[in-house]
C-alpha cells in the first residue's frame, strides 16, 4: 500500500495576518502546498488529504487544490472546534483550534494506511518527503514511526519567534524526547527560548527539531484520541490551549509505546510563519527553479 501524505492546512494565520495557507510565492501562483504535493507525487505518494476548515474550503479548493486535479487523489477534513470531542462540553469562548495532534485525529475516517504528515505552511524538500516514504514502505510494524530532523538554526525566522520541537536522540538514531519549546529567536551566541515560566535558556543552534514532517501507522490514531481525552479534562477549558504532535510523541517514547527513528536530511527548510517570512519563500523558490529543482509550471498538462 502506499502512504498517504497529510496537509495541515487549517491553521488560522494570526501571527501572518491572512490565511497563509494559499498566497502565492512561486512565479506563477504557486502555493508552498504546490510544492509539498508536487514533491510528494515524486517521492511515491497517491493520495493527499487536506485538513482545512469550512469557512475557507471553497477559497481552498479554488486556489489551491484544483491545481492538481487528475494528478493525484485528494480528500478533505476538517477541523472545527467540535470535532471529536466525545462528551466534552465545547467552552462558548473557544475560537482557537485544538492543535496539530487534533488536527490528526480528525482526518481518521480518511486514511486507512501508512502516512506522513505536513504543515501547509512549511517547505519540506524532495528529499524529505523521498526519506519519509522510504520509511513507511519498509517499516510496517504498528508502532514504529519516523520524524524528520532538521538542524535548529536553518529554521528560525527573521521576523519573530517561533516554536520547535527540539529532539533527543540516543545512539542509534531513535528519539528519546521531543519537547516543544516556544520563543524561540536567534542571538549572537546561538538560539534562545522562553520557559512556561518565562525563564530564558540558550541552545547552540546545532540541535535537530521537527519540524511536523511525520511519518506514521494508523496505530497514531488511537493514541492522539486517548491523549486528546485527557487533554480535554486537563486543559479543555484554557481560552488558548493545544494539543502538538510532539507533545503526543513524547509521550509514546518516554511511555515505550511507540519508538520513532529520526531521519536527517540535508534538504533546505523555510516557511511562512509571519508575513515578512512571504519575500524569502519566494526567493527561495526562484532558486529551486533556477538550479533545475522545479520547472517553472508544476501542472502542465
Amino acid at each position: 500500500m502506499k502512504p498517504t501524505l497529510l496537509v495541515l492546512a487549517a491553521g488560522l494565520g494570526t501571527r501572518y495576518g491572512g490565511l497563509k495557507q494559499i498566497d502565492a510565492i512561486g512565479p506563477h501562483g504557486q502555493t508552498i502546498i504546490d510544492y509539498s504535493i508536487y514533491d510528494g507525487i515524486q517521492a511515491g505518494f497517491d493520495k493527499v488529504v487536506f485538513v482545512i476548515r469550512h469557512y475557507f474550503e471553497e477559497a481552498f479548493k479554488e486556489k489551491v487544490s484544483s491545481k492538481f486535479d487528475g494528478f493525484v487523489e485528494a480528500a478533505y477534513t476538517y477541523q472545527e472546534l467540535d470535532a471529536c470531542l466525545g462528551d466534552f462540553a465545547l467552552p462558548p469562548d473557544r475560537e482557537k483550534p485544538w492543535g496539530t495532534g487534533h488536527a490528526i485525529l480528525v482526518s481518521r475516517e480518511a486514511i486507512d494506511g501508512p502516512f506522513a504528515v505536513v504543515n501547509a505552511d512549511d517547505y519540506y524538500g524532495p528529499d524529505a518527503l523521498k526519506t519519509i516514504v522510504e520509511f513507511l514502505t519498509q517499516v510496517t510494524a504498528p508502532n514504529e514511526y519516523a520524524m524528520i530532523g532538521y538542524t535548529l538554526k536553518n529554521t528560525l525566522s527573521d521576523h519573530g519567534t517561533v516554536a520547535r520541537g527540539v529532539a533527543q536522540c540516543d545512539e542509534r538514531i531513535f528519539l528519546q524526547r521531543v519537547v516543544e519549546r516556544k520563543g524561540m529567536e536567534r542571538t549572537a551566541d546561538g538560539v534562545r527560548y522562553i520557559d512556561p515560566d518565562g525563564t530564558p535558556h540558550m541552545l547552540t543552534g546545532d540541535e535537530s527539531v521537527s519540524m511536523n514532517l511525520w511519518g506514521f501507522q494508523p496505530s497514531i490514531f488511537d493514541h492522539i484520541r486517548s491523549q486528546f481525552t485527557r487533554f480535554l479534562k486537563e486543559h479543555g477549558h484554557e481560552k488558548s490551549s493545544e494539543l502538538y504532535i510532539p507533545s503526543v510523541v513524547d509521550d509514546l517514547v518516554t511511555s515505550g509505546k511507540a519508538t520513532v527513528k529520526v531521519l536527517r536530511t540535508d534538504d533546505p527548510w523555510f516557511g511562512v510563519t509571519y508575513r515578512a517570512d512571504s519575500s524569502m519563500a519566494t526567493a527561495s523558490i526562484r532558486k529551486l527553479i533556477d538550479e533545475g529543482v522545479y520547472p517553472e509550471k508544476l501542472w502542465s498538462r
